[in-house]
C-alpha cells in the first residue's frame, strides 16, 4: 500500500498526540520497508523484527520531535530504522567477551619481514598521496584510515555530498594507477 508524503505526516502528527488507530494504520502502510532496512542491514530476520519492533516504539515514543522542515516523513523513519540497526550492529561488536578468550588471541604484532614490507608500502601510498591535490588526500586518509562518513567529509569540506563521492572514487583510481607496476 503506498502512502502519500501528505499522509505519512498527518499520521505522525496524529501519533504525537497518542493516536492509536494513527499508529496502526503507519504500521500497515511502513513496516514493509522499514522491516527490509533492518533486515539488510542486520542479516538476521529474528533480530530484523525484534529492531523493527524497537523503531516503531521509538517513532511512537519520538513522533512530536519529527520537524516536517528538515525532512520527509519517510526519509525521517528511514534514518530511525537505520541508525537503530546500526546500533545493534555496534552492540554486537562491543559485546562483552570472557578473559579466558584472550589466551586464544594471537600476538597481533607482525613479524620482522611483515613489518618491512608493510612499512615499504606505507612509503609507496604515502609518496601517491602527495600526487593528490592536499584536500583530497586528506579527505581519502580521512574516510578510510579515520574511518569518517562521507557525510562527515563533505561537511568538513564545505562540498555537496555526491562531490565528496566523485572526489573519493577519482582518488582511488589516482591512487590505484600510482600504485600499480
Amino acid at each position: 500500500m503506498a502512502v502519500q508524503t501528505e499522509e505519512v505526516a498527518a499520521l505522525l502528527a496524529r501519533i504525537a498526540l497518542k493516536d492509536r488507530a494513527a499508529f496502526a494504520a503507519l504500521y500497515s502502510a511502513l513496516s514493509p520497508k522499514l522491516f527490509a532496512i533492518c533486515m539488510r542491514l542486520l542479516k538476521d530476520r529474528r533480530e530484523a523484527e525484534d529492531a523493527l519492533q524497537e523503531v516503531f516504539v521509538k517513532i511512537w515514543n519520538n513522533a512530536d520531535r519529527y520537524l516536517p522542515d528538515v525532512a520527509s516523513p519517510t526519509a525521517w523513519m528511514n534514518a530511525v530504522a537505520r541508525n537503530h540497526a546500526i546500533d545493534r550492529l555496534r552492540a554486537r561488536r562491543t559485546a562483552a567477551v570472557g578473559l579466558e578468550a584472550a589466551d586464544a588471541v594471537p600476538d597481533p604484532t607482525p613479524g620482522p619481514e611483515a613489518a618491512a614490507i608493510t612499512r615499504s608500502e606505507g612509503r609507496r601510498i604515502e609518496t601517491c598521496l602527495e600526487t593528490l591535490e592536499p584536500a583530497r588526500a586528506e579527505a581519502v586518509r580521512r574516510a578510510y584510515v579515520e574511518g569518517d562518513s562521507y557525510q562527515e567529509l563533505a561537511e568538513r569540506f564545505a562540498v555537496p555530498l555526491n562531490t565528496m563521492r566523485s572526489w573519493l572514487r577519482r582518488s582511488l583510481l589516482q591512487l590505484r594507477e600510482c600504485l600499480s607496476p
